[in-house]
């Protein structure tokens, strides 16, 4: 049966998660910005997490934003990547992730419930819409509400997909780059600087965050490691590491890397961090 692009695929209603978008801003002057970042996150590492903190911190220090709110957003199965494990458990694995390490983060699924796959222009566009017109943008304190500015957050390997000609559509690249902007993290080997003259039409709305610290752990060497059954503690989130090994995924590219998944964990107003399944009820809920 097909799956309602708005329910889970256990038929739960799908909810926009809101719970710790920040309502009030510290600073009015300043532009709030949400931070999404798409991608397979297969499995989610501590670099994923590692580039929200990053932009934050550019934010706060060389800009007039102000960050009011942070998602990962998992690529939907028909993207059809190699080593890309289902949308469910991806989801789920983002969630731990996110409600157990951070107090910021959060996952939205919607994007992994769709019946086909969504290009990053939509899928911002989705954002654009939940947070602006459903919630409402952010509320001042002179009772007014200021619209929230929807931002991509990406390594520098897409700039570099973005300044190829005929990868990106033109009218995508322009809704992405012209209508949102993008904090673009440096990622090591990437010649930033020869992609960002291809983009002149929109530097303005892309902002280079260095790293300070280089990390160059990719999901692809994380995947890499477990099929060699060696360890990846430390390189992931470790609610990820547990639950990747107690619902024996990554081992090969069989039954295990198909589109069908668990059940969902979802997050809501009303959901603690405690409330998520334990590792061994996801087990029991994955089998």
């Amino acid at each position: 049966m097909a799956t309602n692009p708005q329910t889970t695929p256990q038929g739960d209603a799908y909810v926009f998660p809101s719970h710790r978008i920040t309502r009030k801003m510290r600073d009015e002057s300043r532009t709030p910005v949400v931070l999404v970042a798409c991608g397979s996150f297969s499995p989610v590492t501590y670099l994923h997490l590692r580039m929200f903190e990053m932009a934050r911190d550019y934010i706060k220090q060389q800009s007039q934003f102000e960050v009011v709110g942070g998602y990962l957003s998992p690529v939907n199965d028909e993207y059809k990547k190699p080593g890309l494990l289902s949308a469910a458990h991806r989801v789920n694995m983002c969630t731990l992730a996110t409600e157990l390490t951070s107090n910021w983060l959060m996952v939205d699924p919607w994007e992994g419930l769709q019946a086909k796959y969504q290009p990053t222009a939509v899928v911002l566009d989705h954002f654009d819409k939940q947070v602006n017109e459903v919630l409402g943008g952010i509320e001042l304190t002179n009772g007014d509400h200021k619209r929230v500015r929807v931002m991509l957050l990406a390594g520098s390997d897409l700039i570099n997909t973005m300044s190829e000609p005929g990868v990106w559509s033109p009218s995508d690249l322009d809704r992405i780059l012209g209508r949102y902007g993008t904090f673009i993290i440096e990622r090591a080997g990437s010649d930033v600087d020869q992609a960002m003259e291809a983009l002149t039409p929109w530097r303005d709305n892309i902002y280079l965050v260095r790293q300070t610290i280089q990390n160059d752990v990719s999901s692809t060497k994380v995947r890499l490691f477990l099929k060699r059954g060696m360890s990846v503690r430390y390189l992931i989130p470790n609610p990820v590491v547990d639950y990747i090994e107690e619902n024996g995924l990554y081992l090969d590219d069989g039954p295990n890397a198909s589109a069908s998944g668990p059940t969902y964990f979802t997050t809501s107003s009303t959901v603690e961090p405690s409330s998520i399944p334990n590792l061994s009820q996801a087990h029991q809920m994955a089998s």
